[in-house]
C-alpha cells in the first residue's frame, strides 16, 4: 500500500510539474507577450484586435479550447499545488536549512497561494464576466484602462504583484521541472538552468509590467473624443442685431 501511494505521488507530482510548463506556462508567456501590444502607438486598437480575433471564433469552439487547454490544466495545477503546500513542513527559519534552494522552494509555495487567489479573481472578473453578460467589451482596452486607474490605482498594484509572483512561480518551475524530469542531472547543469530561470523571471516581469504601463500611457479613444467635444469656456456673444 505504501509503495502504491509512493508511486502515485511520484506520478502526480510529475504531471503537476508538466502542466505548470505546458500548457499553463506557455499560455502565460503568450498572454503577456500579446498584452504588450498596449505599448504600441495605437495600443487600444492593437489590444482590441487580439480580443476581436478570438471573439470571431465560433463560441463553442473557443469555449472548448479554453476549458481543455487552459482552465482544466490550470485548475489541476492549482488544486494539486495547494495539496502539496498543505503537506509541506516549513523549515526556512532554521539556520540548518536556510540555503538558496530551500528559500526558492519556500517562495514558490508562498507565491502559489497568492496566485491561486489572484487568478480566481482575475478569471471571474474577466472571462467569467464576459460569458455571464455575453459582452466582450468587458475585457477590452477601455474597460481595462478604467479598472486599473480607479480606486487609487489599487487594481494596478494588485495586477503588478500578480505578474511578479506569477513570473517567479513559472521561472522557478522551469528549474524544478528540469530536475524532476531528469533534464538536468549534474550540479553544473542545474546551476545553468537556475541562472536562466533568473533571466526568465526578469523578462516575464518586465513584459507584464510593460503591458500594464500601456494602459496608463494611452487614453481610450472614446475618452479623448469626449474631452475634445467639451464646449468652449469662452463666453458667448450677447450682442443683439441692430434694429432695421
Amino acid at each position: 500500500m505504501a509503495l502504491a501511494l509512493t508511486r502515485e505521488n511520484f506520478f502526480w507530482h510529475k504531471v503537476h510539474s508538466l502542466t505548470g510548463i505546458v500548457p499553463v506556462g506557455y499560455y502565460m508567456v503568450q498572454h503577456l507577450v500579446l498584452n504588450t501590444f498596449t505599448l504600441a502607438p495605437d495600443g487600444e486598437a492593437k489590444f482590441n484586435s487580439i480580443i476581436n480575433f478570438f471573439e470571431a471564433m465560433p463560441k463553442h469552439f473557443l469555449l472548448t479550447l479554453e476549458i481543455t487547454a487552459i482552465w482544466l490544466p490550470l485548475l489541476f495545477h492549482a488544486v494539486y499545488g495547494l495539496f502539496i503546500v498543505s503537506r509541506a513542513e516549513p523549515n526556512l527559519s532554521s539556520p540548518k536549512y536556510n540555503f538558496a534552494e530551500n528559500r526558492m522552494y519556500t517562495f514558490q509555495r508562498w507565491s502559489g497561494i497568492f496566485i491561486f487567489a489572484f487568478l480566481l479573481y482575475h478569471v471571474i472578473s474577466t472571462t467569467g464576466a464576459k460569458y455571464y453578460y455575453n459582452n466582450a467589451e468587458l475585457i477590452k482596452y477601455t474597460a481595462w484602462q478604467e479598472k486599473l486607474t480607479s480606486y487609487g490605482y489599487i487594481f494596478l498594484l494588485i495586477y503588478a504583484l500578480g505578474v511578479l509572483t506569477s513570473s517567479y512561480h513559472l521561472a522557478y518551475g522551469v528549474w524544478n521541472f528540469s530536475i524532476r524530469w531528469g533534464i538536468t542531472i549534474s550540479d553544473q547543469a542545474q546551476l545553468r538552468v537556475r541562472k536562466a530561470s533568473v533571466g526568465i523571471f526578469v523578462v516575464l516581469t518586465l513584459l507584464g509590467w510593460g503591458a500594464l504601463t500601456g494602459f496608463l500611457i494611452h487614453k481610450p479613444a472614446e475618452k479623448q473624443a469626449m474631452s475634445y467635444s467639451q464646449p468652449s469656456s469662452a463666453p458667448e456673444s450677447t450682442t443683439e442685431p441692430a434694429p432695421l
